[in-house]
């Protein structure tokens, strides 16, 4: 298999490390000759590219595409109506309008488009929501997300639109639905016009509830999901990859419960391997990827009601 990485920024250089150790990498676009001129030394037979155009018009198999989110809709349109499967990273474009045409594009082109929502392939997230669907917490109440540092703040784009939108994802793809109803609040402390700090309440068909709150401006790092259910609570810690579940509760009659608390399952911590593996798998095999272009519209949507909700609260 024949994959080119466009992109070999920050981010991108992690796909393509990846890649090269999955034996999957033919080719890297970079804009930046210094970069570029460094991996062509390093992979005297790696192909290199200034210009995504022309890694397009090669024999690839698809394109890992980790640019600036404006540029994602033009060079992935571009790479499906070249016949190349297509992963891009999150969020997959600024506007539904954008992601779903490129959602469409794919479909119509039997093109793969899979986003890179991370978190999904955590295997952390795979096991809670199956431990949930198996009714270990009893019905499932709420879902919390919190994902606060001192990060690295962006004018282009505000925090839940950076860093929420992992979360955003995870909420969806535990629930397995869009929410009915979105509210938000956002702060702009440092001066941006971009909110820095993002607090989101979400409201399922199903009675569920979800909160995401993200910062930019934090004393600690946090990146942690609960969920509380009829029969206890679970809580993932993402930097320790450990979850664990607090038997704890309070009965139809107001009783508490407390039957102590265990770690029930440790993660891998290496998600973006698992997450590029099965790109590869999925291009093998023809099958829907996890995080396809559909999953991602929804979630684009979400993220642009939330925008409309913070701009709405911010007039009062």
């Amino acid at each position: 298999m024949k994959i080119v990485a466009i992109g070999a920024g920050a981010w991108g250089k992690n796909i393509i490390r990846n890649l090269e150790e999955l034996g999957a990498l033919s080719g890297v676009v970079e804009g930046n000759n210094q970069r570029l001129n460094a991996y062509a030394e390093a992979n005297p037979a790696l192909a290199v590219y200034a210009d995504w155009r022309a890694a397009l018009a090669s024999d690839c198999d698809a394109v890992a595409i980790a640019t600036p989110t404006p540029t994602h809709h033009e060079i992935a349109l571009a790479a499906i109506h070249a016949g190349k499967d297509v992963f891009v990273e999150k969020p997959m474009t600024h506007s539904s309008v954008d992601a779903r045409e490129l959602a469409d594009a794919a479909e119509a082109a039997g093109r793969l488009l899979m986003v890179g929502h991370l978190l999904m392939y955590q295997p952390a997230i795979g096991w809670i929501k199956e431990y949930v669907e198996a009714g270990e917490l009893g019905e499932l109440f709420s879902i919390r997300h919190e994902r606060l540092n001192l990060g690295r703040a962006r004018s282009a784009e505000n925090v839940i639109w950076d860093i929420g939108v992992h979360d955003m994802a995870i909420m969806l793809y535990l629930t397995g639905e869009a929410p009915e109803r979105v509210r938000g609040t956002g702060h702009r402390m440092l001066g941006l016009s971009v909110e820095d700090e993002v607090h989101v309440h979400l409201e399922f068909a199903g009675g569920i509830r979800g909160n995401i709150h993200t910062s930019w401006l934090w004393p600690e790092t946090t990146r942690r999901t609960m969920l509380r259910g009829s029969r206890g609570m679970l809580v993932y810690d993402e930097m320790a990859q450990t979850v664990t579940h607090h038997r704890k509760w309070i009965d139809v009659d107001l009783q508490n419960h407390d039957e102590g608390s265990e770690v029930v399952h440790r993660g891998d911590g290496q998600p973006l391997r698992l997450e590029l593996a099965h790109f590869m798998d999925c291009v093998a095999t023809r099958q829907r990827p996890r995080s396809d272009g559909a999953s991602a519209v929804t979630v684009i949507e979400t993220l642009e009601r939330i925008n409309a909700a913070v701009a709405e609260s911010s007039r009062y």
